[in-house]
């Protein structure tokens, strides 16, 4: 998997991206007058923040166990020995359920996060597409009991960056 080119920001830069996770829908308008800048200057660091990747888009926070799919599970998946890990990223990938992949280093090779509406509904992808896909050795379940975030963490570690501008100037 490529990395990312890590995308050159200032303090004006962290401060419109701060303001940004606090409220992504807030208005060019309204980000210019909280960081003190001109719409148009926001305008053309926002664009610059989109094209470097910094900023890859505006999302919806969606609370899916109000839309019926309340259970959160993680599966652990490894692989049988010489198989294409590639291949059964893009099966995973492929069901609706999967929220979110990360290819890990130990004894296994995925850790995926699945959203699923019951236990039911968790037999039937396991059984019928999960354990169907070539290449998959082994699963081990871990059901969510509870999901604890952060209070804002996109807002933490920019802080936190800010922070280390700031004291990297004052040596």
């Amino acid at each position: 998997m490529p990395s990312t080119p890590k995308a050159e920001v200032d303090d004006l830069d962290l401060a419109l991206l701060r303001a940004l996770a606090q409220d992504a829908r807030q208005s060019q308008r309204a980000l210019a007058k909280k960081i003190e800048m001109s719409a148009p200057a926001v305008a053309d660091r926002l664009a610059r923040l989109e094209r470097s990747g910094a900023i890859r888009g505006y999302r919806v926070d969606i609370d899916w166990a109000a839309l019926g799919f309340p259970v959160v599970v993680y599966l652990a998946v490894t692989a049988g020995p010489g198989m294409d890990l590639s291949d059964i990223i893009t099966a995973i990938r492929a069901l609706p359920e999967t929220e979110d992949m990360s290819v890990v280093t130990g004894s296994l090779d995925l850790l995926v996060r699945l959203r699923v509406r019951d236990h039911e509904h968790l037999r039937e992808l396991l059984l019928a597409k999960i354990f169907q896909i070539s290449g998959v050795q082994r699963t081990e379940t871990f059901l969510s009991l509870a999901d604890v975030e952060p209070e804002n963490f996109a807002a933490a570690m920019l802080d936190q960056m800010s922070q280390r501008r700031a004291g990297a100037k004052k040596t």
